[in-house]
């Protein structure tokens, strides 16, 4: 594996996380040379200065578009707001460059289209930040499914919620514009539709009901916007084969912090997980007397990998950031050209075809099709 030059666009909450994980990757698996930190680019010169010297990267600069023409880097990381993924990520890949870009493509279904094609055109590894498929527990529970350890799957559940929108009084900000995304649907619930992909595949069929909690919220300078997007969506869904399906999403729960609890129902027993409680699952299997039948704690060790790679002993857990060192050196993978556990620009368009199938259905009141929509 050869030695990759680094550029990364944002430094705010993920961009510190891609940082973290270039920093970290070769450290924690030893197994792929340590990434060379070349260029950090932020909305402006000094903030750039600051935030380079303290993330490790040997340059900076107030424009971003300066990262395309370095030929020191090979990947640019994109974690800037979602309106500003597609035209950084096809200008990456247009250069020559691999992109490693945040969830989700883009607010608008076109833009996202426009994305898959540059990626395919350019031959480029393309790869989305869906990082909580990489968990070691998720990993295993795939394992499990396909071993037919719970038997046949009939019925699976999803619920995302988390509370930085519950308070009715916090400010008016971008997320709560037309411009940025739908809401809930693609501000957030693509994370449990990353889940549900990585193990049933993709949705086929959806109907969904959305609602604001909050019609309006205060601005700084005084007097109120309106609340442009939906905080709270739940959906029906069917996924391949027909597979029933519950996804539910609320940004507004007071006292969830980064709740992603999943239920998955089958013929011979039941996994749950939540990840709020990320190193840990509940497995229920019908076997044995009925007198001893009950859920079991399975808790994260050495021989689910690569949790080993971090720590020796079980039962002392990962963190939110090892999962992005995870889907790092699965990136690096791809860009040697081998088979990454990422989700793709291919398969990143198919989740953002659900998302706006999804706020189809809330518009027209129907199911919707997810491949004929948009």
């Amino acid at each position: 594996m050869r030695e990759l030059g680094v550029g990364l666009i944002g430094t705010g909450y993920m961009g510190k996380c891609h940082a973290l994980a270039w920093n970290n990757v070769a450290s924690v698996f030893g197994d792929v040379p340590r990434p060379r930190l070349v260029t950090l680019a932020e909305v402006n010169a000094d903030l750039a200065a600051r935030r380079a010297a303290e993330l490790g990267f040997a340059a900076s600069t107030g424009e971003w578009r300066d990262l395309l023409s370095d030929p020191q880097i090979d990947v640019i990381s994109i974690t800037t707001p979602n309106a500003f993924h597609p035209e950084m990520a096809i200008a990456a890949l247009e250069a020559g460059k691999h992109v490693w870009c945040e969830k989700p493509m883009a607010p608008k279904l076109a833009d996202a289209i426009a994305m898959r094609d540059a990626a395919r055109t350019s031959g480029k590894a393309a790869v989305m930040g869906y990082n909580y498929i990489q968990n070691p527990m998720i990993r295993h529970m795939r394992r499990l499914i396909d071993e037919g350890a719970i038997g046949t799957i009939n019925h699976v559940r999803v619920e995302m919620d988390e509370d930085f929108m519950a308070d009715p009084a916090a400010f008016f900000y971008w997320k709560s514009e037309a411009a940025s995304s739908y809401g809930a649907l693609d501000d957030f619930a693509v994370h449990p539709l990353s889940l549900l992909f990585s193990l049933f595949g993709h949705v086929e069929s959806v109907v969904t009901d959305m609602v604001k909690p909050y019609a309006e919220r205060p601005l700084k300078e005084g007097g109120t916007r309106a609340v442009e997007n939906h905080d709270v969506a739940s959906i029906l869904l069917r996924l391949e084969g027909g597979l029933s399906a519950v996804l539910m999403a609320n940004r507004a729960a007071w006292g969830r912090k980064g709740r992603i609890a999943l239920q998955i129902f089958g013929s011979a027993g039941s996994i749950l997980f939540d990840q709020e409680r990320m190193n840990e699952f509940q497995l229920y299997q019908a076997t044995g007397r009925p007198e001893e039948q009950g859920f079991r704690t399975i808790l994260a060790a050495p021989h689910h990998a690569p949790y080993d790679r971090f720590i020796p002993a079980p039962g002392h857990g990962l963190g939110f950031n090892d999962l992005k060192i995870i889907e790092c050196r699965e990136l690096m993978e791809v860009i040697e050209g081998r088979q990454g556990h990422v989700i793709g620009f291919e398969d990143g368009l198919r989740i953002e075809r659900a998302v706006h199938a999804m706020a189809q259905s809330f518009r027209d009141r129907r199911w919707v099709d997810v491949e004929a929509s948009g």
